[in-house]
């Protein structure tokens, strides 16, 4: 009976909650820096997850859209001004359009190539925007194990200085040993699900770049054939 009660007593003191409790200040500190970390890492990743789908199924609608108008200048006066990364890249070939043919003298060969420029610019300037979404992500999945070792270091250390020669057991330096690993483990939760969700953007991120990519090859090929008719 008694040893069911401390056995009862042990798992009790093994806790994630009694960890926390009986941990050192600057553990404790670290635990919450961490926890906190995890919980912003969870809020970017269903965060952007669900708002990167969004914004992919409205360019594609946007871009069924303009395959099917039937003058570009109509097009761009009713859906040019939208925030979609899709319509910003036709409002910059739009834009660098009208400033390149205003002239009476059109340098066909000169207007192609700032055209490209103009788009592509806009397509690094759309991806870098929706990877800085993603950025802490890396950030957290990098920092957050090193700061949970150094809070199991500093547990070990200030579980260690409170014995002298001889005094020390196993027995009774285990529940501190415990609290500062505690502290690895947590910062392996926050780090875990922020690398494999940054990996996972990632590589969503390089698919949507291509899309864009393509989108502004085929505005190019577009304004090339205008230029020709022109």
């Amino acid at each position: 009976m008694l040893d069911q009660i401390g056995l009862a007593a042990t798992k009790s003191a093994m806790s994630p909650i009694a960890l926390f409790l009986q941990a050192d200040l600057v553990v404790k500190a670290v635990m919450i820096g961490l926890i906190i970390a995890s919980l912003y890492s969870w809020t970017v990743i269903f965060g952007h997850g669900r708002s990167v789908g969004k914004l992919m199924t409205a360019c594609d609608q946007f871009e069924r859209d303009f395959r099917k108008a039937g003058n570009i200048d109509s097009f761009y006066q009713e859906q040019g001004k939208s925030e979609l990364p899709s319509a910003r890249i036709f409002a910059a070939g739009m834009n660098e359009w009208r400033h390149s043919t205003a002239g009476k003298h059109v340098d066909r060969d000169g207007t192609r190539e700032r055209l490209g420029i103009a788009m592509h610019a806009a397509v690094d300037g759309e991806v870098d925007r929706l990877a800085e979404r993603i950025g802490i992500l890396a950030t957290i999945g990098a920092v957050a194990p090193f700061v949970g070792l150094f809070g199991t270091v500093w547990g070990i250390m200030v579980s260690l200085s409170g014995f002298k020669d001889g005094a020390f057991a196993i027995s009774t330096v285990a529940p501190q040993l415990a609290e500062a690993l505690f502290a690895t483990a947590i910062g392996l939760f926050a780090a875990i699900p922020a690398v494999i969700a940054y990996n996972h953007f990632s590589q969503r991120l390089n698919r949507f770049e291509s899309r864009l990519a393509r989108f502004a090859d085929g505005l190019h090929a577009t304004f090339s054939r205008e230029l020709e008719a022109e």
